[in-house]
């Protein structure tokens, strides 16, 4: 095992316990390289600057495969390193540029993002801080993740204990930079290998620790153009009986930008790793590797049937396969030891980290995997809303809760009953004048007395009837929260409505005379105080109702039939007494026109105003309707209106989020 000094502590002796000298001696002659010269930190790095060729090892790394601590956390390499990326030159003071971060993009990932953030906003007031985590975590993130280098791709490799994910990434990074062997786990923390410098910010915000952070062995694999950009990093064994181990593959592989699971044939079918990892990360299939290792233990056709059926259990994980040219995950096989299919799987990484667009897919799949978990408090079934015959009833049912029926009633009765007094007989004036008194046995007395005693508390089932029917009529469909916060605007809107409805009451009995059997001012049990005081109608009308034109002409001939039948009898009534001649023919006539023409022009009047009469009711009924719509509108209407588009404003957003998925999520 290769002994990596403890630099940070300053501590002298090996971690293999072995002793200093032989220590050293066995440094030196493993990190004699191919050419003869020799890579032991400043004096390698001095005799490469010198050197034409340019060829030796960078100072983060060893031959010996068990690369050195990193001094510096920040991973930046000396200017004067010719095994520095040639895209990144040193400038005139001798220090390296910083890589750029991602910049606006064209792509639909902002919109998304800017949508999603939004959606959140909007959302804080109606859904609770647990559903609204897995967003404003994909929101940090994808922040986080934006801010750091754009060149520089990081890629984990995560697998099972003894799956040989650790012998994969030594192969890939052409050294042995990760420990491997028998020992279960072997790998306890992740260990990061980069390529090129820049990636500071990405290993830290992974949480590696400078000593844990390599660079590949100097030869092909480091050199390699595709691969420069690249940042692996070998994870602990998901299955592993430590639980800070998984909490740790937990942990990184929510930041990384692609992940290669590595399976073997005997736990490519584990439940743990479908159920926990590939199910979940379905829809991350863009940027995930499954390769098959060890087939070199499986003898003839085994490895492809064992590969078929890994891409079987793949599928039905719901997780898209990148075969024929779609997009998808990348399956294939391979043996990490013999090395086997190791060029092909360097190759496809190489086009992967080159294109240069895996963070900006991890990304995008994060926002699908968050925009389906909140698809329940989003997406309504059918077209919830408040729609003209929901509203409609709801006005009839407060409508009927008022009176307004009953108020348009006596409304006409009032018109007629001032007809009768204006154009009726004296003799039918006397008589309504008696009743006006209330004198045991009138009909108004009677009217008042048979005034049912439920009826105030009917009015107001009415109204909390009709509130309930409109909120469940305008949240029928929607999520569970907005029709909750549709229910509490409706009935919040509603506490005062029947008070309100009352004065209305008020208002409309002080405007129609005593609106019998409209329930006068105290229909739902509350005493009004100022409606009868008014003196005033709905709308401003006066109290009592107006006279039409005609009126004048139909009090002159009805006063005019009173005075020939008071003439005639007179002039009868002199006869029989002898103060005038007899003669009872003419004056007998006079007093008979005067009896028959009263009732007829009484008649006549009864029968003109029948149409004045029903309009002016119409018309108390329409104000007050009109009055009560406006009040349940104003209490409880616009109150849920305003739910239901905000409801409207989020769907729009999540519309947004949605739009532009990638992963059919």
């Amino acid at each position: 095992m290769t002994a990596v000094t403890d630099e940070d502590q300053g501590n002298s002796t090996t971690e293999t316990g072995e002793p200093k000298e032989k220590e050293k001696e066995k440094e030196k002659e493993e990190a004699r390289s191919k050419d003869g010269r020799w890579d032991d930190g400043l004096i390698a790095r001095r005799a490469a600057a010198a050197d034409p060729r340019g060829d030796s090892g960078t100072g983060h790394s060893r031959t010996d495969g068990g690369s050195t601590d990193s001094a510096d956390p920040s991973d930046l390499t000396d200017p004067s390193d010719p095994s520095a990326p040639a895209d990144f030159p040193p400038d005139e003071d001798g220090v390296r540029p910083q890589v750029e971060a991602y910049g606006p993009s064209g792509g639909p990932l902002p919109t998304r993002l800017d949508a999603l953030r939004e959606l959140v906003g909007l959302s804080r007031a109606r859904l609770d801080r647990d559903t609204l985590a897995e967003a404003g975590r994909v929101l940090d993130e994808a922040a986080a993740r934006q801010r750091l280098s754009s060149r520089h791709t990081v890629v984990a490799i995560a697998g099972a204990t003894g799956s040989g994910k650790s012998t994969l990434f030594n192969a890939l990074a052409g050294t042995q930079i990760s420990d491997t062997g028998l020992r279960r786990p072997t790998t306890s923390q992740p260990i990061a290998c980069s390529w090129t410098d820049g990636a500071a910010g990405l290993l830290d915000r992974l949480a590696i620790p400078g000593r844990l952070r390599r660079r590949p062995h100097p030869g092909p694999a480091a050199f390699d153009e595709a691969l420069q950009g690249l940042v692996l990093v070998d994870l602990p064994d998901h299955d592993s009986a430590a639980t800070a181990h998984r909490d740790q593959v937990d942990r990184v592989l929510a930041l990384v930008d692609a992940v290669i699971w590595v399976v073997d044939p005997e736990k490519y079918a584990d439940a743990a790793l479908h159920e926990r990892y590939l199910r979940p990360l379905a829809g991350h299939a863009e940027v995930t590797f499954v390769v098959l290792n060890q087939i070199d233990r499986l003898p003839g056709e085994a490895a492809d049937l064992v590969l078929d059926d890994l891409r079987r259990l793949l599928d039905e994980d719901g997780m898209a396969l990148g075969e024929h040219g779609e997009p998808g995950a990348t399956v294939m096989s391979l043996s990490a030891l013999t090395g086997d299919g190791v060029p092909e799987l360097r190759e496809m990484v190489g086009r992967f980290v080159q294109d240069r667009t895996a963070a900006t897919r991890r990304l995008s799949a994060d926002v699908d995997a968050a925009a389906a978990r909140l698809r329940p408090v989003y997406v309504a079934e059918g077209r919830p809303g408040l729609g003209e015959r929901a509203r409609e009833e709801f006005t009839d049912r407060l409508a009927e809760a008022v009176g307004a029926a009953a108020a348009g009633q006596a409304a006409e009765r009032e018109w007629r009953r001032n007809a009768g007094r204006a154009c009726g007989t004296p003799w039918l004036r006397l008589w309504r004048w008696y009743e006006s008194r209330g004198l045991p046995g009138s009909l108004d007395r009677m009217g008042q007395a048979l005034a049912p005693p439920e009826e105030e508390s009917t009015a107001r089932q009415r109204v909390e009837q009709a509130v309930r029917i409109v909120a469940d009529d305008a949240s029928a469909g929607l999520p569970a929260p907005w029709a909750q916060a549709v229910r509490e605007a409706a009935f919040t809107g509603a506490k005062g409505l029947p008070e309100a409805l009352d004065d209305l009451a008020a208002k409309a009995a002080a405007g129609g005379g005593s609106a019998k059997g409209s329930g006068g001012s105290r229909r739902f049990g509350t005493a009004s105080g100022r409606g009868p005081a008014t003196g005033v109608a709905l709308g401003g009308r006066p109290a009592k109702p107006p006279r039409p034109k005609w009126w004048p002409a139909a009090v002159l001939a009805q006063v005019s039939m009173t005075l020939l039948q008071v003439f005639g009898g007179l002039w009868l009534l002199g006869q029989i007494v002898g103060v005038l001649e007899p003669g009872l023919v003419v004056p007998a006539l006079i007093m008979l026109a005067g009896v028959v023409g009263g009732p007829l022009v009484e008649w006549s009047c009864a029968a003109a105003i029948r149409g004045p009469a029903r309009r002016y009711g119409q018309d108390a009924e329409r104000r007050l309707r009109e009055a009560a719509a406006g009040c349940g509108r104003a209490r409880v209407l616009d109150p849920v209106s305003a739910e239901l588009a905000r409801y409207r404003e989020v769907r729009e957003r999540y519309v947004a989020v949605t739009e532009f998925s990638t992963t059919g999520q």
